[in-house]
């Protein structure tokens, strides 16, 4: 046999950066950010609906970042995710992280009725199971998600993107006194932040859920009248809160009124509402791809790229990611 003379130095851990099908256009844009190219994943299904991944190259000691938003259709996306992750164990990578850009089912977080699940945390057990041992995500429903993790979890921000828009925004056109709103109660510390930033005041929608996708505006808690409005959400689903938010800021005599979210969801009857609605632009991220049918004139979209390759290139060099928390 062999013998070694002398101590091995152990070598750096390879940065390596596979995709699901999720959305392929995001990691394209991580990996083009980063210098890098994708490697390559075989992801197909069998006839029965089965999931099958192959990753086809050495990741054996590799420090390895799967992107995948569990974006919909969540449930196949989410198998797709665990699956890889667990394919990369298998051939011994050093370290996954799962980037989830989107995190699925983040808004069933508590208990707000008896016998229901707190789906968030199952999804948080099932990525750890399958052998992630890092998870870097955007703008969680909830920040205590990140508590459901028994691995480090960096939770980055999309403020420092949508910031800059709306700053180039408010120099190249004439806006009057700006106003930034919160939806509903849960987004007044997103939405507090934000008007910090952009130096302008805070008004909040109190808003009552009756159901899954259902809520009231009741009254509008701030001064609107004869400002513009940016309404500011992590999320835009069926557009039902958002549509309703337009009513209650119009009857209040607020001005010119866009909205931004991090997510666009936007399922159900969410683009006719937004196409019928006031609303000048919807500003959003690429987190979540837009299909053909969700495509509107209204719609921009910023790219979270750059901010997500940053991240991942400070978490394979082990220096400090706190300065994108922001």
């Amino acid at each position: 046999m062999p013998v070694f003379q002398g101590e091995r130095q152990p070598m750096p851990a390879e940065l390596v950066l596979t995709a699901g099908s999720a959305h392929p256009h995001l990691a394209q844009e991580i990996a083009d950010s980063l210098g890098t190219r994708l490697a390559e994943a075989e992801v197909s299904q069998f006839s029965d609906g089965e999931v099958f991944v192959q990753v086809n190259q050495n990741v054996r000691g590799a420090d390895v970042f799967v992107i995948q938003p569990t974006c919909p259709p969540v449930n196949q996306n989410l198998m797709e995710l665990l699956i890889m992750i667990d394919a990369l164990k298998r051939a011994s990578a050093f370290r996954i992280t799962a980037v989830i850009p989107y995190y699925g089912y983040a808004r069933q977080d508590r208990k707000v009725q008896p016998r229901v699940p707190i789906t968030a945390k199952l999804v948080a057990d099932l990525i750890t199971a399958a052998g992630a041992h890092r998870v870097l995500t955007m703008d969680l429903h909830a920040g205590q998600i990140q508590g459901f993790f028994n691995i480090p979890v960096d939770h980055l921000f999309a403020a420092p993107v949508l910031l800059q828009y709306f700053q180039q925004r408010l120099a190249q056109h004439a806006w009057g006194e700006l106003v930034v709103v919160a939806p509903d109660a849960g987004g007044v510390e997103r939405s507090r932040a934000f008007a910090k930033r952009l130096g302008t005041s805070l008004a909040i929608m109190d808003k009552r859920r009756t159901g899954a996708n259902e809520s009231k505006i009741m009254h509008v808690i701030g001064d609107v009248r004869d400002r513009d409005v940016i309404l500011l959400d992590d999320i835009i689903d069926t557009a039902g809160t958002i549509i309703q938010a337009v009513s209650a800021l119009r009857a209040e005599g607020a001005r010119r009124i866009l909205a931004s979210c991090t997510h666009p969801v936007l399922s159900g009857q969410a683009i006719e509402r937004l196409e019928g609605s006031v609303i000048e632009e919807v500003v959003v991220t690429n987190t979540i791809p837009l299909r053909e049918d969700q495509q509107s004139k209204k719609i921009t979209v910023l790219s979270v790229a750059p901010l997500l390759a940053e991240a991942i290139h400070r978490i394979h060099t082990e220096t400090s990611v706190s300065s994108l928390f922001v």
